[in-house]
């Protein structure tokens, strides 16, 4: 399978092999033509299946000014083919500007909370709607909380004050977690966020998905040309991506927790996939490991609507657009960079 977005060719398929015919690029899957793009029509191609490119497709593309990314199963960025560096260092220069611009960062950092407290808010809306009695009320409270947050977001005018209210929103959103698994299991029950080390197996679980999908919105910014590490919202630290901390914030309540979520309630992910360590700590076994992570997989082809977009997309194409659209942000080719929300 094959998509195209925001100009970039997005290989999907295994067994997929892409050639030159002319000005054009012909993909095929085992033999079969199943699509043909004018290269003066793409600028980039994202490949994210065992799939091939032709050397004079590769020499074609890079006349051209379009790079060609490649990525493993998980997400990792492998390679990228690039001509002569051109745009993306303009675009290097660009978010290197904007981290040294007060102002700039506090736009930017502020449209990462606003993403992150409105999915929060979509998560504990449905559950308000889909609930009943007690736990609705609960729900639609938390909602209308949530709400509050998102305002005083769009008026904190330093980073300090928007990191306190993006940690707030999390709070009032992590009281309410624990109602919405459905479990009988005792050692499943959510107590509140706790990372270092996990304190019971959902946290465990949550931070296993964010580690994920911190490597998927790592491997789409680098794959657009843009510095993972260089973030906004996070400070710069060494080793640390700031960057895909910051893309991924929006991402973690309709990605991961809603992953967490339905693993617990469909009995697909147990207790028995755990184990405690000493000091409380716990972490996924290896069979949890590998029940999560081909969940994680599946759900990326699953559709969904990008309202900015106004097109339909998989999961696992969401990290690669929220890159795109905030590269094109940094170039001023936008205002301002809007996070992904889900209607």
């Amino acid at each position: 399978m094959t998509a195209q977005a925001q100009n970039v060719l997005y290989v999907l398929s295994d067994g997929a092999y892409l050639s030159r015919d002319h000005d054009t690029v012909v993909v095929k899957v085992d033999g079969e033509r199943r699509a043909q793009v004018p290269i003066c029509q793409i600028e980039g191609v994202a490949v994210l299946a065992r799939a091939g490119v032709s050397p004079e497709l590769l020499g074609g593309l890079v006349d051209a000014g379009v790079f060609v990314s490649f990525f493993g199963y998980g997400g990792r960025l492998l390679a990228r083919v690039d001509g002569i560096p051109g745009g993306n260092v303009l675009l290097r220069k660009a978010q290197v500007r904007a981290s040294d611009n007060a102002a700039a960062t506090l736009a930017l950092a502020r449209s990462f909370v606003i993403g992150k407290v409105a999915s929060e808010r979509g998560q504990v809306r449905r559950a308000s709607r889909d609930g009943n009695g007690e736990s609705a009320e609960v729900f639609g409270a938390a909602a209308d909380r949530l709400a509050i947050f998102s305002r005083r977001a769009l008026e904190a005018d330093n980073l300090d004050e928007l990191r306190g209210i993006e940690g707030g929103a999390a709070r009032e959103y992590f009281q309410v977690f624990d109602r919405l698994l459905k479990t009988d299991e005792a050692d499943l029950r959510f107590n509140g966020r706790s990372r270092r080390p996990p304190a019971d197996p959902i946290n465990a679980m949550l931070s296993f998905g964010y580690a994920l999908l911190m490597r998927d919105c790592a491997a789409a910014l680098a794959g657009v040309g843009l510095d993972p590490a260089i973030g906004f919202l996070h400070e710069d630290r060494p080793g640390r991506l700031g960057l895909a901390l910051d893309v991924m914030e929006e991402l973690r309540a309709p990605v991961v927790d809603r992953l967490v979520i339905a693993l617990v309630n469909r009995r697909q992910i147990g207790a028995a996939h755990f184990r405690k360590f000493e000091g409380a700590r716990w972490e996924m076994t290896h069979d949890g490991r590998r029940s999560f992570i081909a969940a994680y997989q599946a759900a990326k082809s699953d559709q969904i609507k990008h309202i900015f977009l106004e097109q339909n997309a998989s999961w696992g194409l969401v990290p690669h657009l929220q890159a795109r659209l905030l590269a094109r942000t940094l170039r001023g080719d936008i205002i301002a960079y809007p996070p992904f929300q889900l209607k």
